[in-house]
């Protein structure tokens, strides 16, 4: 499988049809989410347990900037010449770096061009690169509304393409996706919503950088970048943590939008929507019955993405502090679905949700972890509906397990790890304050960025905790 992900990387990738998919080494951490379905679930195993949990030791790496975000890990890759473990993160001012796992060390950091025009201003990103199958490339955002692919060799660029015609306006908060040779990436407005934006779904031919497909979710029956101008609508911007999340049988793209004008035509403002993989059709689509009053009191279902949770099933949280379950088949096609929802639920503490939930499936069982400012809970799926299995009064981000260990940080300060099916707390890791960051647990290590996108800083922290070397 390895030398077939070289051969597609040297030649047959290069036309924008897609591409049978490379398997990652094991233990990489290769995007947002662990897999395209951005599930939190890892299935390699980490070498942290129950037992050794205690023995982690925190090394502190300080960053040339804040990343609001996780980082991703590629094991035992070439930089510089030389084989290392490597993070890769983005900071809120787009520098993406590179850096060795065991030794804390900056390999390589990726300057914008245009950087000294942002540091200080409200113009960020809030993006988590994702890496090529072919583990020689990495794609990350900037501030400037682009996407640029990066060697892991040394960080050079090669190629950048832009996914907005307004960057003053229009941000990627949301990480980035590849999937079968396509850069899946998506926009939103900066703090404020302040108009003109649009959100955007942006398909990329990974290999060449060009622009393949574009659905908006304003004025959506004009497949391209937006100007101003072209549409009338404003807002619904595409900013949920996980951003877009693909099924991995069919390729089909989920996404929830944010505040603005709803139709059922043309302008999806407050909606659930499910894409073919090429982004070019509507395959699916639900707002709640009360949709315009979600909009006009800033109650975005698009404040977190959609949850796959298999057999047609979706999860879709939301600012007005539910938990919706979906069935795809009930929301299909392009008619307008409004309400009928399977079943509603509280979202753990009763508050906002801003956090990417995770789905695990273990012992023939599914189970959903999510956490908002005051709590974490977790359900099992039974007879198609969310069974609450245990919660709790701890606020957290977006949870990922890993290694049958359940990591969730709390951006006051601490990142708890719990037995997942009971909800025992075995640990809780000092850390500082943070935002939207959320960690990785990979080969006996857990990286995870400290610091707040809305304080402006040019400086932050990487957490890297590790088991004892072996004597």
């Amino acid at each position: 499988m390895r030398a077939l992900g070289l051969l597609l990387a040297l030649g047959l990738a290069a036309s924008a049809s897609p591409r049978l998919e490379a398997q990652p080494s094991a233990g990489d951490w290769t995007q947002f989410g662990w897999d395209v379905a951005s599930s939190g679930a890892s299935t390699d195993p980490t070498g942290i347990t129950t037992a050794n949990v205690a023995s982690l030791q925190r090394q502190q790496v300080r960053l040339d900037g804040t990343v609001d975000a996780s980082a991703i890990y590629l094991h035992g890759i070439e930089v510089k010449g030389a084989p290392h473990d490597v993070f890769f993160m983005t900071t809120t001012y787009g520098k993406t770096i590179a850096i060795d796992a065991d030794r804390g060390a900056v390999l390589w950091e990726h300057t914008p061009p245009k950087l000294a025009a942002w540091e200080g201003s409200r113009q960020i990103t809030n993006s988590t690169p994702a890496a090529d199958p072919d583990r020689n490339h990495i794609y990350a955002a900037a501030p400037d509304g682009t996407i640029q692919k990066l060697a892991v060799a040394d960080g050079h660029v090669l190629w950048t393409t832009s996914i907005t015609q307004l960057p003053a306006r229009e941000k990627i908060a949301s990480p980035l996706r590849e999937f079968r040779g396509r850069i899946i990436a998506v926009t939103t407005g900066y703090i404020g919503d302040a108009p003109p934006y649009q959100g955007h779904v942006a398909i990329l031919d990974a290999q060449s950088g060009r622009l393949v497909h574009v659905w908006n979710s304003l004025c959506s029956d004009r497949p391209r970048l937006l100007m101003p101008s072209d549409c009338p609508s404003a807002q619904s911007g595409i900013w949920g943590r996980a951003g877009a999340v693909i099924d991995s049988a069919t390729g089909n793209i989920f996404v929830a939008t944010g505040n603005g004008p709803y139709n059922g035509k043309t302008d999806w403002g407050d909606s659930t929507i499910e894409l073919d993989a090429d982004a070019t059709q509507m395959l699916g689509n639900f707002t709640p019955a009360n949709n315009t009053e979600l909009d006009e009191r800033d109650l975005d279902i698009g404040s977190t993405s959609p949850v796959l949770l298999g057999g047609g099933l979706v999860a879709q949280g939301g600012k007005d502090q539910r938990i919706r379950l979906l069935d795809l088949g009930e929301i299909a096609g392009t008619a307008p679905h409004r309400g009928h929802e399977r079943q509603i639920l509280s979202t753990p503490s009763g508050g906002r949700l801003f956090t990417a939930p995770a789905v695990w499936r273990h012992d023939g069982t599914t189970w959903m972890f999510a956490a908002d400012g005051g709590g974490t809970a977790a359900w099992t799926l039974e007879g198609g509906k969310l069974v609450e299995m245990w919660k709790n009064g701890n606020g957290g981000t977006s949870p990922v397990v890993a290694g049958e260990l359940l990591y969730v940080y709390d951006p006051k300060g601490g990142l708890r790890i719990y037995e997942p099916t009971q909800g025992h707390q075995i640990a809780d890791l000092e850390t500082g304050p943070g935002h939207w960051n959320g960690p990785i647990v990979v080969d006996g290590k857990i990286a995870l960025p400290e610091g707040n996108a809305n304080q402006h800083a040019s400086s932050g922290v990487l957490d890297i905790w590790s088991l004892p070397a072996r004597k």
